[in-house]
């Protein structure tokens, strides 16, 4: 299994900074934000990734996923064919997706049917390119926003063509377990998302509610034990990737990387032997 750390939190920093970064971090790699004002983004793609996987495997390094903008739902919109062509140009074999969002005023099994017919033509076109595409589980009424709504999207495509990427602390903020989810997307399964969510119940109207928090890992609720025993269990040898997405201050965010990062190389190791 591969460690790899989502950039898009790291916006600020070159390719060159960036793999300096990853060497003193001890980890793998990157999965590669391309979107604008990022180093490589979408109207530099066609050059700027084959140079960046050039300067990353030059340091041992790879980029196994991109990560396009949020908004990037419509197999035909424009720069979809370059995209697909410059991931293939540059040896890299998967791309995470938009998100196709819930209307609670329409039918839901009528948008299952509409995102399965994009889901279906972004496979056909991904293979076209040798390439893959993956859909996200993620909260905030996103299709798909758990690995059972993801199976209402997935049930059936070739997995080739569309993967599954299973985030664990979206998986914990929707009260999946994660040994579950991974049951029943194990045929899709192309990429784990590493993120740990602090639950908590709020006041609200006389009642309660339920709020997230994103922290470091460790300090929420995501069994990340059982998540890395699952995935040594089915010999995983995707990439899993690091988000460090939660709540620090921009002094203290490069040592809460460090935490992070180390937390799961530690876990890899004891569990993976890696």
């Amino acid at each position: 299994m591969k460690l790899i750390l989502f950039s898009k939190m790291l916006q600020d920093q070159s390719i060159d900074e960036l793999a300096d970064l990853a060497v003193d971090l001890g980890i793998d790699g990157y999965d590669l934000a391309v979107r604008p004002g990022h180093p490589v983004n979408p109207d530099n793609v066609r050059q700027a990734l084959s140079q960046a996987t050039a300067t990353f495997r030059d340091r041992g390094l790879d980029i196994p996923l991109i990560t396009a903008n949020p908004d990037l739902i419509d197999p035909t919109a424009a720069g979809v064919d370059e995209l697909l062509a410059a991931m293939a140009a540059a040896g890299v074999p998967r791309v995470k997706l938009g998100y196709y969002k819930i209307d609670l005023s329409a039918d839901y099994w009528v948008a299952v049917d509409r995102c399965r017919e994009q889901l279906t033509a972004w496979g056909e076109k991904a293979k076209s390119h040798g390439v893959q595409v993956v859909y996200h589980t993620h909260s905030n009424r996103c299709m798909g926003l758990n690995a059972g709504m993801l199976s209402h999207l997935l049930r059936g495509l070739d997995p080739q063509g569309v993967g599954a990427y299973l985030d664990t602390g979206h998986l914990t903020g929707e009260g999946e377990e994660f040994a579950l989810a991974l049951a029943m997307q194990r045929q899709h399964l192309s990429a784990v998302s590493l993120k740990d969510f602090l639950l908590q119940r709020e006041s609200h109207n006389g009642h309660g509610r339920k709020t997230r928090t994103v922290v470091e890992a460790g300090q929420g609720m995501t069994d990340f034990t059982a998540v890395f025993e699952s995935l040594h269990e089915i010999d995983y040898e995707g990439p899993a990737s690091i988000h460090c997405e939660f709540g620090v201050g921009e002094a203290d965010f490069a040592a809460a990387v460090e935490r992070e990062t180390a937390f799961f190389i530690d876990l890899r190791q004891r569990l993976f032997n890696l």
